[in-house]
């Protein structure tokens, strides 16, 4: 057993689903087939204005610029690249090996170690960690709409948006998450709903960010629905911190400073705000959807949060928020893993929820650990822990990973969790259709997958 590397700002974020539905409904928003205007040359955004400026072009930033693009200009700044071309992301046959090819600046997965010891990634493309991730989609729970306080209808009307738009219901399983669904039942994770949008108890089939062909849909295609001439997107763009003016009440947000990530120079850029958003009499705004890493990296930058944190960087301090960085949850995972030396991918297709709430969830894939090998996988998460750690800068540099302690362990009850998710992969893994799986000699594993695929 181990625990995996983990994925942030990852998948299809619950949140950005939410600002979009209450941003503007599904039957209001335009039906376009273009993606906006994008460009890495930071001279030509430089000293321009809009209406809203999104820091971040990821699961929240593309959705949330389609949907203000519709009234407003937006710029969005990204710090990756573009996925398109590239078919390490875009082909379902690659996926998991953009978490091969990792470096400080410029690959689109962003590698870091926690203070805890645990690998984690980053995505650093437009589309955010959509692009990289294992392509699983599925909605939250009703329970949980409930408790946070989410408007039900408005939820729905976003998820149907985002469902007809990149996401896609398999047409059949793959051999290995077959044997993954009889697996899952095998071990008690009943019962079987076929294939559902919900999040519910027992073993289901979820949407993929693959469609049948095997392509991968992003949240960057997300930008197609909005209006093409509203939206600029400067990629290769890393944003240093936030442009504010004013002094004590009265500070404002004017606009946002930014570098070329690959670090060719050290030359400062800027951007910003029009005095007030078009056809309101309200100021637009800067919003950070850079994840929750980079998020509140940025706002320290910024010069907001823990003064003393801020003050030992010698970072002129614009508001003191003792809270920015703290409270930092990750899900403890613990994975079930065989090494192959066959080179193949199989995305997520199936998942177990168990336990109150649906604390656990439970998934399996095959993904590469070198050029020449892969890991068949099975590995459960404790969806809702209980542990908090923190995040903090490292330094000043906006392209590097802060310093984050996620603090897995922290809490007696997410000890006992772990040790229930460990019985739980146990059951699993010594299921007849899995040692089954895992008994096949390669050649036939491999026929059967080029099949799947």
């Amino acid at each position: 057993m181990e625990i995996p590397h983990k994925f942030h700002d990852c998948g299809l974020s619950l949140v950005f689903l939410v600002l979009l539905a209450n941003l503007s409904t599904s039957s209001s928003l335009s039906q376009g087939k273009s993606l906006p205007y994008m460009t890495s040359n930071v001279e030509e955004i430089s000293g321009k204005f809009f209406d809203y400026i999104i820091v971040g072009g990821g699961t929240a930033g593309c959705p949330l610029a389609a949907t203000l693009s519709e009234k407003f200009s937006v710029l969005v700044v990204e710090r990756g690249g573009s996925p398109y071309g590239n078919i390490l992301i875009t082909d379902r046959k690659f996926m998991g090996f953009p978490l091969l090819q990792t470096d400080e600046f410029s690959s689109v997965a962003q590698s870091f170690i926690s203070k805890d010891g645990v690998l984690n990634h980053r995505g650093r493309v437009l589309g955010g960690s959509s692009a990289i991730n294992f392509g699983f989609y599925s909605r939250a729970s009703d329970s949980f709409v409930t408790r946070v306080g989410w408007d039900k209808k408005l939820v729905k009307e976003a998820y149907e948006w985002v469902e007809s738009r990149i996401i896609s219901k398999p047409i059949q399983l793959t051999r290995y998450q077959s044997a993954l669904k009889f697996g899952f039942l095998d071990a008690g994770i009943r019962p079987y709903n076929g294939f559902t949008w919900e999040h519910i108890e027992g073993t289901k089939i979820g949407g993929s960010l693959f469609d049948n062909y095997g392509t991968r849909h992003t949240s960057a295609d997300l930008l197609q629905a909005g209006n093409p001439n509203n939206v600029l997107v400067l990629l290769n763009a890393t944003v240093k911190s936030v442009v504010f003016s004013g002094q004590g009440n009265g500070i404002i947000v004017d606009g946002i400073r930014f570098i070329k990530s690959d670090g060719s120079t050290k030359q400062t850029y800027e951007a910003y705000l029009n005095q007030s958003a078009a056809n309101s009499s309200q100021r637009g705004d800067v919003i950070l959807s850079a994840g929750a890493i980079g998020s509140p990296q940025i706002l320290m930058l910024s010069g907001i949060g823990p003064k003393n944190h801020l003050q030992n960087l010698n970072l002129p301090l614009v508001l003191d928020l003792e809270r920015v960085g703290q409270e930092m949850k990750d899900n403890p995972s613990i994975d079930d893993a065989t090494n192959t030396k066959l080179q193949f991918s199989d995305a997520v297709q199936v998942a177990g929820i168990v336990n109150e709430d649906f604390r656990f969830i439970v998934e399996g894939i095959i993904v590469p650990s070198s050029f020449n090998a892969s890991v068949v996988s099975i590995a459960i998460k404790n969806a809702f822990p209980e542990s908090k750690g923190k995040l903090e800068l490292k330094n000043t540099d906006p392209r590097q990973n802060p310093l984050v302690e996620f603090n897995y362990l922290e809490t007696e009850n997410d000890l006992e969790k772990c040790v229930e998710m460990v019985q739980l992969l146990e059951r699993i893994a010594s299921s007849k259709s899995i040692t089954w799986f895992r008994g096949l000699d390669l050649k036939t594993m491999f026929q059967l997958l080029i099949l799947a695929n």
